[in-house]
C-alpha cells in the first residue's frame, strides 16, 4: 500500500496534477494518476466495490458474489494478485477512486453524463430496470395498467418514487404502502411476496433474479421503469486499464468461466430439494449412521443431530456439489476441507467429509465456548457452520450493541442475523463480515434442531 501510494504521489508530482476545482473555491482534490502499467508493476489490481447480494459478500468463510468472480477473472487474465475494498455506496466508490485508494469499480456504476468528466466507464454494460415481483399463476399481472387498485408494499427510496410517478402516470389507484421500519429490507418484502404474505413489491431486476433462485414461484417479468445503464469504471487517468477491461469483456462474454458465474449467481436453485426420510421404522436414519455414530461422540453432539445437519446440508448424496461449490455429505467449502485434512479430489468420500466436518464443529465449539449453555451452543455452531464464524460475530457485536444477549440465540443474536442483509445493520461499526442473507441461516439452524428432534423420537440412541 505505501509503495502504490508512493507512485501516486510521484507521478502526480512529475504529471503536474491540479485536479479537479470545483465552484466556488472550494478545496482542491487530488486525482490519482496511476494506470495499467504502473498496477502490473506492484502486481496488484485493487478493485472498489460494495457488499451486496450482487456484487461482493462473505460466505461459510470464502468471498463470492457476481462482480467479484468478474474482477477475479480479469485480474487473473492480466496475471495480477486481486485486493478488494468496500465502500458504503455509489459516492464513496467514485471518491474512492479518484482518491486512489482502488485501480476500478467492480460494480454496475451508473453511468450519468457528470461523471464522464472524471470516469471511463468500462468493461460490460449493464441495463438495469425495475420490476413487479409477484408469484406465478394464472392472476399474475401482464401489464402496468392492472396495477391500478393493486396494494404494492415498498420501501422509501427509489423504488417507492418510480412507484409514486408510475402511478401519477397512470392517473392515480396504485395502492402504495410504503414499509419504512429499518427491520424490514426489500429482500424482506421479496420473501413476503414469496410466502403470499403481500401479493406485490418492487426491486431491480438483478435483486428480482437473485431471489428467485431462492423462491422458484415468484415471476418478475412486469417491467415498470426505463432501462437504466451501468457498468465497470476507472479513473479518467487510467486509459490503458479501461482498455484492457474492455477487451477481456469482449473476449469472455461468452467463455465457460463466465457463463458459470452468471449461473451460480442468476439461475442454480439455492435450496437442497429435500427428498422423503429413509424408514425410520426400522430403526434407521440414513446409510451413513455408523459414520455419525462413530465420529459424533468427537464432539459430545447426540449422532442424530450430526445425521439431522448432514440432511439438511446434502439430502444424504455424497455427490451433491452446491451453487456455491460446498461438496459432499457434509457440504464442506473447499478451502475449509483443505485446511481440515481432506485430501483433494475425495471431498465426496463420506467418511472423509464425516471426519472433517466434525473436526470443524470442534474448532466451533472451541470458538463459541463462552455460550456455556450446550442447547445455545449447538444454535451457534450450526449458524457458524452454515454463514461462517464472521457473520454469527457480526451478529453477537449487534446484539450486545443493542441490549441484547450475545450469548442467546432466539430472539438475541438470531435477530440480528436476520438484520444482516439491511444497510443499516451490516453497514454498523460493528460488523466487519458485510452484507449476508441472514434469513437462510435462521432457517437452517431451526431445519436442523427440529429435525433431530423428529430422528430422536423415532429412532434409539
Amino acid at each position: 500500500m505505501k509503495l502504490r501510494l508512493l507512485i501516486c504521489c510521484c507521478l502526480s508530482f512529475l504529471i503536474g496534477i491540479c485536479a479537479c476545482k470545483s465552484k466556488g473555491g472550494q478545496k482542491e482534490e487530488t486525482v490519482s494518476h496511476i494506470d495499467l502499467p504502473q498496477i502490473q508493476e506492484l502486481g496488484k489490481l485493487v478493485v472498489l466495490t460494495i457488499n451486496s447480494s450482487t456484487s461482493y459478500f462473505n460466505y461459510r468463510g470464502e468471498p463470492m458474489g457476481f462482480q467479484y468472480e468478474l474482477a477475479q477473472q480479469f485480474a487473473r487474465s492480466l496475471g495480477l494478485e486481486l485486493e478488494v475494498k468496500t465502500a458504503r455506496d455509489e459516492a464513496e466508490l467514485v471518491r474512492m477512486l479518484l482518491n486512489g485508494e482502488g485501480d476500478l469499480i467492480a460494480y454496475n456504476l451508473a453511468v450519468t453524463n457528470h461523471r464522464k468528466d472524471s470516469l471511463i466507464y468500462c468493461g460490460e454494460e449493464n441495463i438495469t430496470h425495475q420490476v413487479i415481483v409477484q408469484r406465478k399463476g394464472r392472476g399474475a399481472l401482464k401489464d402496468v395498467t392492472e396495477l391500478v387498485g393493486k396494494e404494492v408494499y415498498v420501501n422509501p427510496g427509489k423504488y417507492r418514487s418510480r412507484l409514486k410517478n408510475l402511478d401519477e402516470e397512470l392517473g392515480g389507484g396504485i395502492r402504495i404502502t410504503e414499509i419504512s421500519s429499518d427491520s424490514v429490507s426489500a429482500e424482506d418484502l421479496i420473501t413476503w411476496v414469496a410466502e403470499g404474505k403481500i401479493n406485490y413489491t418492487v426491486a431491480t431486476n438483478e435483486v428480482a433474479r437473485i431471489n428467485r433462485t431462492y423462491y422458484p414461484n415468484l415471476d418478475i417479468s412486469l417491467e415498470i421503469s426505463f432501462d437504466q445503464r451501468s457498468s465497470w469504471a476507472v479513473r479518467k487517468t487510467s486509459p490503458l486499464l479501461a482498455k484492457a477491461a474492455d477487451s477481456w469483456h469482449r473476449e469472455n462474454i461468452n467463455s465457460a468461466a463466465f457463463k458459470a458465474s452468471a449461473q451460480r449467481y442468476f439461475e442454480l436453485e439455492k435450496h437442497t430439494v429435500h427428498s422423503d426420510y429413509l424408514s425410520l421404522k426400522d430403526g434407521k436414519i440414513s446409510h451413513f449412521d455408523d459414520l455419525f455414530r462413530k465420529y459424533a461422540k468427537d464432539i459430545g453432539w447426540d449422532w442424530r443431530l450430526l445425521a439431522s445437519l448432514a440432511y439438511t446440508e446434502s439430502n444424504f448424496d455424497p455427490t451433491v456439489v452446491s451453487w456455491a461449490g460446498a461438496k459432499g455429505l457434509m457440504q464442506l467449502m473447499p478451502a475449509t476441507a483443505r485446511a481440515l485434512g481432506v485430501p483433494a479430489g475425495k471431498e465426496q468420500d463420506p467418511e472423509e467429509s464425516v471426519k472433517a466436518a466434525t473436526k470443524y464443529i470442534s474448532n466451533l465449539q472451541q470458538i463459541f465456548s463462552k455460550v456455556t449453555d450446550a442447547n445455545e451452543q449447538v444454535k451457534f455452531v450450526l449458524a457458524a457452520y452454515n454463514a461462517g464464524v464472521g457473520h454469527v460475530t457480526d451478529a453477537m457485536a449487534l446484539a450486545e450493541k443493542y441490549g441484547h444477549d450475545k450469548y442467546r440465540w432466539e430472539h438475541h443474536v438470531a435477530h440480528y442475523m436476520l438484520l444482516k442483509s439491511h444497510e443499516e445493520y451490516y453497514q454498523d461499526p460493528v460488523c466487519k463480515n458485510g452484507y449476508f442473507r441472514g434469513l437462510e441461516t435462521y432457517k437452517f439452524v431451526n431445519e436442523v434442531v427440529d429435525r433431530a428432534k423428529v430422528y430422536q423420537e423415532k429412532v434409539r440412541k
